[in-house]
């Protein structure tokens, strides 16, 4: 027990890449529990992604999306020197495919260079070719601060670094109510098994991912934004967006490529567009699409064969690997993005709101991961 009786001064829920960088931040000087709901770290946004270190071109300038991730690319790499995770800086092409296509660049090219993106340039022509041999476009925006981790890795030295600052990691916990008191917040906790018990804390750190808004809810809190107890209260209500991926799994094909390869984003769609990543060990995959999940439902993480799905791909595929046959690709993983963005809304940054020791971390999606350390620096400067 901490002071006053305390199960600890710290609780954080969930043990994404975020709560468990937010564990290791605040477990160095203070004592930190961790509840998470399945039996192992990242089970959900954390893992199923794309595994790139992003270099912050996209977000409005100022946004915490942009100085976050702008600081988090580093940092990463920073981290994962350290601390031995495997990463690697592969570089990043967005290309223009087409001359309509020419002014969308423009534009990703003003916002990288306003952002102070590292090593940003414009290139076209034998650049390109030098770079992406079997890449068709006529130009593309360079990044070469970009890269690909692993990021089970990155998330378990996260966590292994957390215990080591003395925070218990909880796995297999769901949190059933929260209570506030006078000083302190009240965790009804419930095991895999049913079995019921009881945490309390000084400060509550919801990292919840795609359930952040409904643990808000068991804290109380609106949904839709309002006044309570005075406060004025964002709005914490989270959408939910589906990713589904394909992987190349022909090797002959999959070697064409070397680095992650992009299209124009599309912002209004929720993404940034069908793309092309690669990971550590020589895997080339296409997606995340975008669809709205509908509210409730339950997560699927099976992306079972679809011809319209596999058409779609196919057909964005060949932009990157032209000649790409149907029968060198197969449906891959499926991922789930929180989102406060609507259909149809524009780019929404993420929300860290902190109320009398509560600390609310909304929409952590894209670039999230990127994001982390720089985010859980923010989550301690909130709690004091």
């Amino acid at each position: 027990m901490t002071g006053a009786g305390r199960d600890a001064e710290v609780v954080v829920i969930g043990a994404g890449v975020v709560g468990l960088a937010v564990a290791e931040r605040l477990s160095r000087d203070r004592s930190v529990i961790v509840i998470e709901r399945h039996e192992g770290p990242a089970r959900e946004t954390s893992s199923h992604n794309s595994g790139v270190v992003h270099a912050s071109i996209y977000y409005p300038t100022g946004s915490l999306k942009h100085r976050l991730c702008l600081e988090g690319n580093a940092a990463v790499y920073e981290w994962c020197d350290s601390h031995h995770v495997p990463v690697r800086r592969t570089g990043k092409l967005i290309a223009a495919f087409t001359e309509e296509e020419r002014g969308g660049l423009d534009e990703v090219y003003r916002q990288a260079v306003q952002n102070g993106v590292r090593g940003i340039e414009r290139i076209g022509g034998e650049r390109i070719v030098a770079l992406e041999p079997h890449l068709p476009a006529l130009e593309a925006v360079w990044s070469p601060s970009t890269g690909v981790v692993d990021t089970f890795a990155f998330v378990r030295s996260l966590e292994s670094a957390a215990r080591d600052h003395g925070a218990l990691v909880v796995y297999r916990h769901e949190v059933t109510a929260i209570e506030r008191t006078a000083s302190d917040f009240r965790i009804d906790l419930r095991d895999a098994d049913g079995a019921a018990s009881t945490l309390t804390c000084q400060v509550l750190v919801n990292a919840a991912g795609l359930r952040a808004h409904e643990v808000a809810a068991l804290a109380a809190y609106p949904l839709d934004g309002g006044v309570q107890d005075g406060v004025i209260v964002p709005v914490l209500r989270q959408s939910v967006n589906v990713g589904r991926y394909y992987d190349v799994i022909d090797p002959e094909a999959a070697r064409t490529v070397s680095r992650p390869i992009y299209p124009l984003p599309e912002h209004a769609a929720g993404g940034l567009g069908l793309h092309l990543t690669v990971d550590l060990d020589g895997g080339v995959h296409l997606g995340p699409s975008t669809e709205w999940h509908e509210d409730g439902a339950a997560l699927d993480y099976r992306h079972e064969a679809d011809a319209a799905w596999a058409a779609r791909f196919l057909e964005a595929g060949r932009r990157f690997i032209p000649g790409l046959r149907a029968d060198q690709i197969a449906p891959g993983q499926v991922g789930y993005r929180p989102k406060l963005q609507q259909p149809g809304q524009g780019q929404v940054d993420f929300l860290l709101w902190h109320d009398r020791g509560y600390v609310h971390l909304g929409g952590i999606e894209s670039p999230g991961f990127t994001s982390a350390l720089p985010l859980a620096r923010e989550v301690a400067q909130a709690v004091g």
